[in-house]
């Protein structure tokens, strides 16, 4: 499989990773990491496993918006949302590992009609073609 990006962006990652400051390198966002309190770390900051669920969701919902339009399924409405829960934790051969529970809430579709979005948002998003057969992904449908 090949990729023509026409899109790329760069971020940096500076001091302790976990425990450090990271941001993109045109300056428009930059974040105090800490490890969650829950691995040890103070919390007082925000961590990988936050900004992958943020991008998730929010990539997730534009593709369920892109399926639906060029695959002619309906409109996703505008109070469409995608809840993106990202675990963190120890994997059984060592070294850690995440997994991710996707819920969507598209109000006033027929159900069928959203779960086949669903579906195709699932086929379409880069992050869930990204974590295919690495990651658990599961996905909800209000």
């Amino acid at each position: 499989m090949t990729v023509d990006a026409k899109y790329w962006t760069e971020a940096k990652a500076s001091g302790g990773g976990r425990n450090g400051i990271a941001g993109l390198v045109n300056g428009q966002l930059t974040v105090t990491m800490t490890s969650p309190k829950e691995l040890g770390g103070s919390g007082l900051g925000h961590n990988p496993e936050e900004l992958f669920a943020v991008g998730y969701a929010a990539c997730y919902l534009g593709a369920m918006r892109f399926a639906a339009g060029s695959e002619k399924l309906g409109t996703v409405p505008d109070t469409a949302t995608v809840n993106a829960h990202v675990g963190i934790g120890p994997r059984s051969d060592g070294g850690f590992g995440i997994k991710v529970k996707l819920v969507v809430s598209l109000p006033g579709l027929d159900r069928a009609v959203a779960e086949k979005i669903v579906e195709r948002g699932h086929f379409i998003c880069p992050y869930s073609n990204a974590t295919r057969g690495n990651i658990e992904v599961e996905t909800q449908l209000l």
